[in-house]
């Protein structure tokens, strides 16, 4: 390993701020559903009990030496549908899955394109809570209550196991960009449809929504003290739209949420799935180390970094196909590569390309935290 001189939130903070460290951070996006396949629990498991879902994440971190930081994995996937993080239908293991089957999102048009001004009009919380919820789930309100209750169990139960190892979660506060949270509601094809033919009401819709998260990360971001706030958007990118819709559906929201939170020290980490090659260039006029961008390996991070160098952190980006079918010695190499090329002269945190799969190799998992570490 390394000789380090820094702790691991110092380490972090000099990725984030572009600066160098002692060595490149290591934070693999390790969910329940892939710290089961390596912790040799099952989906139904971790997917039905937060008590499971947290001791999986920690087994693994202590099982393959730990990393610098961690991501928040105390949560259910009904607990998600619940609090609005994914509005969709679920599929999940134990219940209408198979135990050793993922949990699954079951992308339908539940949204209705009248909803577009009720967001607007009443906000996304209000609809949300008194209108679409009982869209998706038959649960009870006492049902609702207790999975609410669990949640806020299992997190404490994270950040306690957080305490015992002396680290840090990656960060807490978080959102769904509300473009990527419209189209899952809506649904793929006829949310496109209404950015061609019914722009009014979605921009509308993504004005409240835009107005209403800014206060919620920014308070949540400054109450847990943890200066970094994750954006997950996964289909406004060129691989799906044309510059055009990115202008004017994406970028403006998008630029007014990393400023209101950089206006007061928290640093956005935009989860980015999908091609953002077309995209990058817009990245550039964010404020210099205001902004995290984490890729998953379909965007070129060796291009972005040409782009971004010195100006934002990169995060990324070991394929998850890599993990499940390679090699550790293919896993090493891809690692060196990213640390030599895009971890060289800072700005970069060593993580998975979205999340580590389900069916990950443990020797392949060990070889990208071990080869980070050295």
């Amino acid at each position: 390993m390394a000789n380090e001189s820094m702790t691991s939130d110092e380490r972090v903070w000099a990725a984030v701020r572009l600066e160098q460290s002692d060595r490149t951070p290591v934070i693999p996006t390790l969910l329940p559903e892939p710290a089961a396949g390596l912790a040799g629990v099952s989906q139904a498991e971790v997917a039905n009990d937060n008590s499971a879902a947290v001791g999986a994440t920690f087994h693994v971190f202590d099982e393959y030496g730990g990393w610098d930081n961690i991501y928040p994995g105390a949560y259910l996937p009904s607990q998600l549908q619940l609090s609005g993080v994914f509005p969709m239908k679920m599929r999940i293991p134990g219940r209408n899955l198979a135990d050793d089957i993922p949990y699954q999102l079951d992308e339908v048009e539940v949204m209705k394109l009248e909803d577009y001004d009720k967001i607007a009009d009443q906000g996304f919380e209000r609809f949300f809570h008194d209108e679409y919820l009982g869209r998706l789930t038959d649960m009870t309100p006492d049902e609702m209550e207790s999975e609410r209750s669990n949640m806020f169990a299992g997190g404490t139960l994270f950040l306690s196991e957080c305490a015992k190892r002396d680290i840090k979660p990656f960060f807490l506060s978080n959102c769904l960009h509300p473009f990527f949270k419209l189209s899952l509601m809506r649904s793929m094809v006829p949310f496109t449809q209404d950015l061609f033919y019914e722009p009014e009401p979605v921009l509308r819709a993504l004005r409240r929504m835009t107005d209403d998260i800014i206060p919620r990360v920014v308070e949540m971001a400054k109450g847990v003290d943890i200066r970094i706030s994750m954006v997950t958007e996964e289909r406004a990118s060129g691989f799906f739209y044309s510059p055009k819709i990115f202008e004017r559906f994406w970028w403006p929201f998008t630029a007014e949420i990393v400023d209101a939170c950089w206006s007061e020290d928290i640093v956005s980490l935009f989860h980015l799935d999908t091609s953002f090659d077309k995209n990058m260039k817009y990245f550039r006029q964010l404020p210099r180390g205001s902004a995290i961008l984490e890729l998953d390996s379909t965007t070129d991070i060796f291009a972005a970094k040409e782009v971004l160098r010195d100006h934002l952190c990169l995060k990324g980006d070991v394929p998850a196909a890599l993990l499940a079918t390679g090699t550790p010695e293919e896993v090493e190499s891809y690692c060196q590569r990213l640390l030599r090329e895009v971890g060289g002269d800072g700005g970069f945190i060593l993580g998975t390309g979205c999340s580590v799969p389900p069916n990950a190799k443990p020797e392949n998992f060990r070889a990208m935290i071990e080869t980070g570490k050295q």
